[in-house]
């Protein structure tokens, strides 16, 4: 994740860097080899948190050099961390060390665990929770996770599914915001008194809460947040009420972005800035589009540097339909004829006394608009090559094969149709002037 961005665009390979660069002290090998080397400790929640924030910490710098500038944040368990640094909540080196000592804590905390998807309301879940298991996320109406002791997780498990409902084990280490963490918290929260916290300078929604966040300066706040439920779908729904419309996922895939669409019930525009399922770059630039067709600045000459704005017409804009309109026509098999085989024929019939093929049609410029096209000092001619087409046509009608002369005495000029006229019982409609 990320390896394209990081060869596209050097604001992106600066800023994860520079994540990478204080991570790495703290994990004790190279993160970006980790992320681009496809390394399976990159599953261990210690080096998934530390990956996810350098990510999501450097596509805040790449959108925020193109002119982004978010009116409040909210993150999804470690994505609270990144929306906080984006907010101005910790310094990048202070950031980074809340996320390591989070992962590695969390890694040492009580394995043996389980979550568990359901596709249910939290009324339906909250009833059916067992001793050991925790309600850990309320994603959007109907998606909620639990975690906790493996055997407890199954028998809930096995009870919804027995109802017909969804269920999806996920792949997980630990049980993560159930009593699995408690061993975590108290370390945690003691370590990291000693960084320096900051009021947001945008506001960040709360994932303990689904509110706005007020206690983001606190260390007994974040050892909470590892505990409890993530209120993801009460947060989205906070956002709401304050007016925000366009939602710009920051992450590896567009998994917020489906919750924030099921969550909502108002017209609501979001967009995930990568996707696994398409080139990156492209997967950037769709979003960023999705953002400023629904309102979002974005500064085109940061994103498209050599690129010349220029200015929208002040005239209206001229509309020239190039369709071409059916016509009805006779049917002249109805009439006893045979159709004429081509374009510019409309019947053939034989001559039972001489045998004579005899061929017509109408050459209309209602009927064939492109005949126009063949205008020469304001008069339409038939061109030479349709008088050829027709006569090949005629030959093969005839078991001829070829054409040894072709002598036009005197070029076949089309009259325009004229527009309509008033109907009524003193002006009848004129007829149409074509050639026959």
């Amino acid at each position: 994740m990320g390896r394209e961005l990081y060869e596209a665009f050097p604001v992106f390979a600066e800023a994860f860097d520079e994540a990478c660069s204080y991570l790495d002290g703290h994990l004790g090998r190279s993160l970006k080899d980790v992320v681009f080397g496809g390394d399976p400790v990159l599953d261990q929640t210690r080096f998934t948190q530390a990956a996810l924030f350098a990510l999501e910490s450097a596509l805040f710098r790449l959108v925020s050099s193109f002119g982004v500038r978010p009116d409040a944040l909210i993150g999804h368990s470690i994505g609270e961390v990144s929306a906080a640094y984006a907010a101005g909540v910790f310094s990048l080196e202070d950031a980074c060390a809340l996320v390591a000592v989070r992962g590695r804590l969390m890694q040492a905390a009580r394995a043996g665990g389980a979550m568990l998807a359901i596709a249910a309301p939290e009324a339906d879940v909250l009833p059916e929770l067992v001793e050991g298991v925790s309600l850990a996320a309320v994603n959007g109406p109907a998606a909620v996770v639990v975690s906790g002791d493996a055997d407890a997780v199954e028998v809930l498990e096995e009870l919804f599914r027995g109802r017909g409902v969804k269920v999806k084990r996920l792949t997980v280490s630990h049980a993560f915001h159930s009593a699995h963490m408690d061993t975590a918290l108290a370390e945690f929260e003691e370590t990291i008194r000693s960084l320096t916290f900051n009021e947001p300078r945008i506001t960040v929604i709360s994932n303990v809460t689904g509110q706005v966040a007020d206690e983001l300066t606190s260390p007994a706040y974040w050892a909470r947040q590892i505990r409890a439920a993530v209120r993801f779908a009460d947060g989205i729904r906070t956002l709401d009420t304050q007016g925000i419309t366009t939602y710009l996922e920051l992450g590896p895939d567009p998994v917020l972005t489906s919750l924030v669409q099921s969550t909502l019930d108002t017209p609501t525009a979001a967009a995930s800035v990568l996707n696994a399922r398409s080139e990156e770059p492209r997967a950037l630039l769709q979003a960023l589009a999705t953002a400023y067709t629904s309102g979002t600045d974005i500064d085109w000459t940061a994103l498209l540097p050599g690129g010349t704005r220029v200015d929208l017409p002040t005239y209206a804009f001229q509309h020239e339909e190039f369709w071409l309109h059916p016509v009805d026509q006779t049917d002249v098999a109805a009439a006893g004829l045979d159709t004429g085989g081509h374009p510019l024929l409309g019947a053939a019939v034989e001559i039972a006394e001489t045998g004579h093929l005899v061929l017509t049609g109408l050459l209309s410029d209602q009927r064939l608009p492109w005949l126009t096209d063949h205008t020469i000092a304001g008069t339409t001619l038939l061109p030479g090559t349709a008088f050829v087409d027709l006569a090949l046509h005629a030959a093969q009608l005839t078991g001829l094969t070829t054409i040894e002369d072709l002598v036009l005495a005197a070029p076949l000029t089309l009259t325009p149709t004229p527009p309509p006229a008033s109907r009524s019982p003193s002006n009848p409609p004129t007829p149409p002037a074509d050639a026959p």
